[in-house]
């Protein structure tokens, strides 16, 4: 008797010391590029990263539509549940953009004054091939899916034919010199005068802001002002910098990755638009029926001298309005995880922990819980998104003070790069830390949350904190 076929998915292991950047760049000339990366190595929150291109589908949907994440719903109930257990948990599935304005769709949240960049609120692929990399086993892995296709013959065919296109493409010696050079496609430049009205920041050339320094302080006020009327707890409050692209946004991600380390990092190509994060913050997680939230609150910038930075991370613990700023969050995430968890299994495990990155120290909280078995991963991801940690609370007054205080649409800032797929294997970032490029501008967004005890002017200067490995990125 002959053999019986292999199981899909079809598998592959790769050669483990080829850097995960460079795998990237290979398969960066594909089109739909996504890079699920790792970039500061950890034994839990960064041991695996995901590469994946071509994929079989693409959609994308405008701020406002409905029905756009029940026709994704839909999507994924048909697809495939093969899943092999020991190898990392994404193995192909949809991936891509929950943008911040999808939000409009799940709640009554007015639009911004202004949408300059008109980027979709969602934009997925169904990715049937990926780039598994487990950095702390050393190993890499090519895992070939063979979907759209149903009948397992077709499947397990298109599966090897699809293996071999990505493993021509990985090992060929001109891919990466080819993607190292690529220039992906910008719809027409957006001239100056399309822009909102955009403020020069004083030393520091070419680089703009939606707000003047005295508009920010003054609108952190107005955020204090509606904290102390009774509206809310908190709001997160955001400035948007705008610089002219210097390079292509492949580069670009590559030089941030380098200069800005982060577990939850990542780039997605959308053809006339890209993502390039160094997230240090993870949105949601899924395996199985377990879920976990890491929302940050609580920043201090990094000292040069490591008895100023210990004393800077021993004033962020010790700060009672930076715990207080991280207590309401985590609130409102357990209120959001109990909407789809089972009675009474939503914990908080971790509450203000310290975490370092490479210029700012966070307090970082762990929120995890038990999904119902009625509830999908995406059922999950809807009754959290946006994340509480880039609204406030409660969320939606807090969503409609943004749209009021900020002047711009915010678009894949504090959204999510996600990934959906089969087993109930979900993971996403909070997209912070993050340069979108579009229409020949990069946009990199910064903001913090505001509490009745804040500063305007220790606001101000904390978003800057938070900009310095994005302004280091955009040197060539």
């Amino acid at each position: 008797m002959p053999p019986p076929p292999p199981p899909l998915p079809l598998v592959e292991r790769l050669d483990p010391n080829v850097p995960p950047v460079d795998l990237f760049r290979r398969l960066s000339a594909l089109p739909h590029v996504v890079f699920f990366d790792s970039a500061m190595r950890h034994p839990t929150l960064g041991r695996y990263s995901f590469i994946a291109a071509d994929p079989v589908e693409w959609f994308e949907w405008p701020p406002g539509n409905n029905l756009a994440l029940a026709q994704l719903d839909d999507r994924l109930a048909t697809l495939p549940r093969d899943h092999v257990p020991e190898l990392p948990p994404f193995q192909g599935g949809w991936a891509g953009l929950f943008g911040y304005e999808l939000a409009q769709s799940l709640e009554r949240v007015p639009s911004a004054a202004f949408d300059e960049f008109q980027l979709p609120a969602l934009a997925l692929g169904l990715y049937d091939v990926v780039v598994a990399i487990d950095h702390c086993d050393r190993a890499a892995w090519l895992i070939s899916q063979g979907w759209p296709h149903n009948d397992p013959q077709t499947r397990r065919q298109h599966a090897a034919a699809r293996l071999a296109f990505f493993r021509s493409t990985l090992s060929s010696p001109h891919a990466s010199l080819h993607a190292a050079h690529t220039v992906l496609p910008v719809r027409a430049p957006l001239p100056t005068d399309a822009l909102a009205r955009q403020f020069r920041i004083p030393g520091h050339e070419h680089l703009t802001s939606n707000f003047s320094k005295q508009a920010y302080l003054e609108a952190v006020q107005l955020a204090i002002d509606y904290i102390h009327a009774g509206d809310i707890f908190q709001v997160n409050l955001a400035q948007r910098l705008l610089h002219p692209a210097g390079s292509n946004a492949i580069d670009l991600y590559c030089r941030l990755r380098d200069r800005n380390p982060a577990p939850f990092a990542g780039f997605l190509d959308g053809g006339d638009w890209q993502l390039a994060s160094a997230s240090p913050e993870r949105f949601i997680r899924i395996a199985g029926d377990h879920v976990e939230t890491r929302p940050i609150k609580g920043t201090r910038g990094r000292a040069k001298r490591p008895e100023a930075d210990l004393f800077a991370a021993d004033e962020l613990l010790a700060s009672s309005k930076d715990r207080a700023e991280n207590t309401m969050i985590v609130d409102l995430l357990r209120n959001d995880l109990s909407r789809t968890c089972q009675a009474g299994s939503v914990r908080v495990s971790q509450l203000c922990g310290l975490e370092t990155y490479e210029y700012v120290q966070h307090l970082v909280s762990v929120v995890e819980g038990t999904i119902r078995r009625d509830a999908t991963p995406l059922e999950v991801l809807r009754a959290a998104f946006p994340g509480g940690s880039v609204t406030g609370a409660p969320k939606i007054r807090a969503m409609q003070i943004i749209a009021q205080l900020e002047p711009t649409a915010r678009g894949p800032y504090c959204g999510s790069l996600a990934y959906l797929g089969p087993g109930n294997q979900c993971d996403s970032n909070i997209l912070i830390r993050t340069v979108t490029a579009a229409r020949n501008w990069w946009q990199l967004p910064v903001g913090g949350g505001i509490v009745a005890q804040s500063s305007p002017q220790l606001e101000y200067d904390e978003t800057w904190h938070k900009a310095t490995g994005l302004l280091r990125a955009l040197q060539t």
